[in-house]
């Protein structure tokens, strides 16, 4: 393992991302069979029946939440646009996490996701709240968690819907740039996104302000996330918005 890893390093990306392929499906066969036994064990208990079903339901729960999500949007922005069109079955896949890009790095994680196209960039969600994006490394998807430098998306902030940018900064906080000075924000305001990137659909909750910077004609929010990068396991990829 440690002998491919260090070839990774110094071999063409074509090579990479063969080795890169191989070491995930190592990584992803050794979680099947650590799933496969978990759940092996769960089922010789007396209610291995009602786990199985349970397990069904709540897996069922977390995606009608995120369809409801997206209706209460939609319907809110067709009662002020009688033209809108209405979507009400937006298309969402749940996915596990592998293992970290690289050690020492939690805010970069290869992704178990066979209908992945390189040539997007996706909504990821945790429980309901926006958890970063994910894009391509070396053609394999690869999750850019909240925190990560180059983890963006478009989003709302407070009850006026003030547009701007979130990303993260290397720190336990996010910040969400380009928003209009003559707009009113407040610390305490909640930020959605917006949808307007085609990666998520409206609504997703992100985190709350905490505090207003003012920077050459726009304003700099930071916020506390919702979402904690040390939660990785499974997610809900926004396949597409429409």
């Amino acid at each position: 393992m440690l002998i491919f890893i260090a070839l990774a390093l110094y071999l063409s990306s074509a090579v990479q991302s063969n080795i890169v392929s191989f070491l995930n499906s190592m990584k992803s066969g050794f979680l099947n069979v650590v799933r496969s036994v978990e759940n092996f064990s769960d089922e010789h208990f007396d209610q291995r029946e009602e786990i199985k079903i349970l397990r069904k339901k709540n897996e069922e729960y977390k995606e009608l939440t995120l369809v409801d999500l997206q209706l209460k949007e939609q319907l809110s922005m067709l009662l002020s646009q009688y033209n809108s069109k209405m979507s009400i079955n937006p298309k969402v896949k749940l996915v596990s996490a592998i293992s970290y890009a690289k050690f020492g790095d939690i805010n970069k994680v290869w992704i178990d996701f066979d209908e992945f196209n390189s040539s997007k960039t996706y909504g990821l969600v945790y429980n309901n709240y926006a958890a970063g994006i994910v894009v391509s490394k070396d053609e394999h998807p690869l999750a850019l968690l909240n925190r990560d430098l180059k983890s963006s998306y478009a989003v709302h902030v407070g009850q006026k819907n003030a547009p701007g940018i979130v990303h993260g900064n290397g720190s336990e906080n996010l910040i969400v740039e380009f928003i209009p000075a003559w707009m009113s924000i407040e610390v305490g305001d909640e930020v959605k996104t917006s949808g307007l990137d085609n990666m998520f659909f409206s609504g997703i909750k992100v985190g709350k302000v905490i505090e207003i910077k003012r920077s050459q004609g726009y304003q700099n929010a930071i916020i506390k996330p919702y979402y904690s990068n040390n939660k990785i396991g499974y997610f809900y990829i926004i396949k597409d918005t429409k």
